[in-house]
Order: C-alpha cells, then structure tokens, then sequence
C-alpha cells in the first residue's frame, strides 16, 4: 500500500491548513469563552467547498473521498475542533440529503447545504434514546400528502441557528424497532417546532447545543429521505462516516497539542535543564506521538474501505473511532500535563483542547457502542477476513 498523500490531497491539506489558521485559530479561544457560533466563518468553509466535501459535484458538493475529508478536517480541527466538529456533522446531513432526496430535494435543498448557506441538524438522539437510537419514539404519521411530526430530540449540535434539520422519527407501529424508521429534512423555522435553552456543556462551546420539540409539525411526504422503513440504516449509512469525522477532529487536536507540548520542552527549564532533557519527558512525548501516528493511521484505513464499498468498512469505522477517540483524548490530556500549572489555564489553549475533545469518546456513538459492534462482528463467521 502507498501511505503517500497523492497531490491533490496535499493541495487540500494546505488549503484547509491555511484557512484554519487565518480565519479559525486566532478566534478560537473567544468563541469558546463567550460561546460564539461562528456561522459567518462556517460559511466561508462553505465556500472553500467545506461544506460538502464528500457532497457529490452533482448536488453541489465537492464529490471528494472519506479519505479526502479525513485530510481536510484534520487541519480544521487543528485549529478549532469544536466548530470543525460541527463542520463535519453538517457534512453529514448534507451528504444524507444528496445521497438519499428525491430530484426535487437533490436540487432545491442539498445544493444550498452543501454551499453553506444553509447549515444543517442532524436529529437522531432522543431523551430516551440515545445508544438504543432503534427504539426512538419521535411520531411522523401519515397525514395525505404529508406526516405529522411530533416528539423530541436531545443534544442536537448546531440546533436554533441552522435552517434545516435532518430528522428520524418513527413511521411504523410502537415496537416496530429500526425497521419502523424513516427519515425527513425538514425547514428549521416550520410551524410547530420548539427549541428548548443552549445547554450549559463542559466543551464544544462554539456550537449551540439544544433540545427540540415537535408539535404537530406538517412534513411534505416529498421531504421523506428513501423509503419510509429505512430511515435507520440512512441514519447508520451517515454515522459510517460520521464516526471517522469526529475521529478525525481527535487526530486534528490532539497533533496541535504534541506540536505545542514538544516546543514547550523545549522552552522550559528546570533543574537546570530545559525540560527536553529529561528521558521520563521523552517517553511521554514518544508515546503520545506513537498513539497520534496510531490514531490516524486506523482512521485512513477505515476512510479507504469505505470509499471502496467494503463489506466491512462499519467494522473498522468503529474500531477506529474508538481508538483515535480514547488515544487522542489522552494525547491532549498528556499535553496538559506536560504544560503543568500553565496547561490548566485558558492562556494557554490546552485546557480547550481536552474539554472538546472529551465529548468525542460519547457522541456518534460511545466507545461502549463501537465496542459492542466488533465484538458481536468477532463473534460472526469469517472475522479473519474482516479484520486482515
């Protein structure tokens, strides 16, 4: 295999690096501490293509590879993972819609996602659903040439600031499981809909986070996504991709955090000596540049098998998920460390870092989750084959 970034690849490596570095970075901190939601930026990657990466050109997107999208989010996310992240979950339900719309959705909706001026909600979670997303309650019943939509969805990113939402809701009877699912975009300001308070989180400040409520909402049936029954596997289709996003946003913080925990050993002196010196340092250091180099390595593996139509390419989106979250995450955490006293301040962006990348272990899936779906892939026939 050729490790190698072809050239195209490197061109948008430096291009979202250059982006990132301009318009992300040197506001990151702000958006955090006053929790700014930098939709006039998020825009801007819009026009950069951001917006829609893996969007076929068709629709509007730039038609490139999970591969590609791995390149371009790791340098986003180097700057901000918080708003990267938020980035790619709009990728996603950008991408659900092009990939799964009618005509009329191909060409009136997904085309505007996929440019950034108008940002999407991906809608699965609910209070009482969230691992177990099969046996969500949210009702769409069918009304004429329209659902009526009711019930609610929890932590949903980017939710009162986005114009579309994309949303699974239950179209088969009570006990139905997945198989009752189906899927639906639906206009953000639409009758009926309410938003509950910005919750108060521990990270990814620089994107809202709220509850949504759905009172009788009229959905066109022309805004259903496929057919109706197969919104969960639209819903797991998306999160394939989803899941090495988020991973990705691991890998891209946590390579900002050994880039500044290796020149700040550089840097400080004790005991005579920079902290550079000293070999229990450089172990760390070693370790943490291994589990990055690990992480990233897992994810890209995974991308390739997805874009090629692997047969076990869910697989290996949940194992590497899993380990560049729980990797990264400590990569960050180590980075801090190093820092000492200054890594705990927000003068320094360390703090930051290991705050937004902590949720990435929980949502698109917790690393309990990607557990349970290698472990029962373990335990089917011709696991050799799946994970050689």
């Amino acid at each position: 295999m050729n490790f190698d970034l072809t050239e195209d690849q490197l061109a948008f490596r430096e291009a979202a690096k250059a982006f990132a570095e301009k318009a992300m970075a040197p506001h990151a901190a702000k958006w955090d501490a006053e929790h700014v939601f930098p939709v006039e930026v998020i825009r801007e990657a819009g026009e950069m293509g951001f917006c829609g990466i893996y969007t076929p050109e068709e629709q509007g997107g730039m038609g490139l590879s999970r591969l590609d999208t791995s390149v371009i989010v790791e340098e986003l996310a180097a700057a901000c993972p918080s708003t990267a992240a938020y980035i790619t979950i709009h990728n996603m339900a950008t991408w659900m819609v092009a990939q799964f719309g009618n005509a009329d959705i191909q060409k009136q909706i997904a085309p505007r996602m996929a440019s950034g001026e108008w940002l999407g909600s991906y809608c699965l979670t609910e209070p009482g659903a969230g691992s177990d997303a099969g046996n969500l309650r949210t009702r769409a019943a069918r009304d004429g040439d329209s659902y009526l939509l009711n019930g609610s969805k929890v932590f949903i990113s980017g939710a009162g600031a986005t114009q579309m939402l994309v949303v699974m809701a239950r179209t088969g009877e009570p006990g139905s499981g997945p198989k009752g699912i189906s899927a639906f975009v639906v206009p953000a300001d639409s009758d009926g809909i309410h938003y509950g308070k910005a919750e108060e989180k521990m990270g990814w400040n620089s994107q809202p986070t709220r509850q949504i409520t759905f009172e009788n909402v009229r959905v066109p049936a022309n805004n259903r996504l496929g057919e109706e029954g197969q919104g969960f596997m639209i819903a797991m289709k998306g999160l394939d991709g989803g899941r090495l996003n988020i991973a990705t946003c691991s890998i891209g913080g946590a390579q900002a955090a050994l880039l500044r925990a290796r020149n700040y050993l550089h840097e400080r002196e004790q005991f005579g000596q920079s902290l550079a010196g000293f070999q229990a340092l450089q172990f760390k250091l070693a370790d943490m540049a291994t589990n990055l180099v690990a992480s990233r390595q897992m994810v890209r593996l995974a991308a390739y098998r997805l874009d090629q139509g692997d047969n076990e390419a869910t697989l290996h989106c949940a194992m590497a998920k899993r380990f560049a979250t729980d990797a990264c995450f400590e990569v960050c955490n180590e980075a801090l460390q190093l820092h000492g006293g200054y890594g705990y301040i927000r003068e320094y962006p360390l703090e930051r870092y290991v705050r937004d990348l902590r949720v990435h272990q929980i949502l698109e899936g917790t690393n309990e989750i990607m557990r349970l779906i290698v472990a029962r892939r373990l335990l089917e026939p011709g696991v050799a084959e799946a994970i050689q």
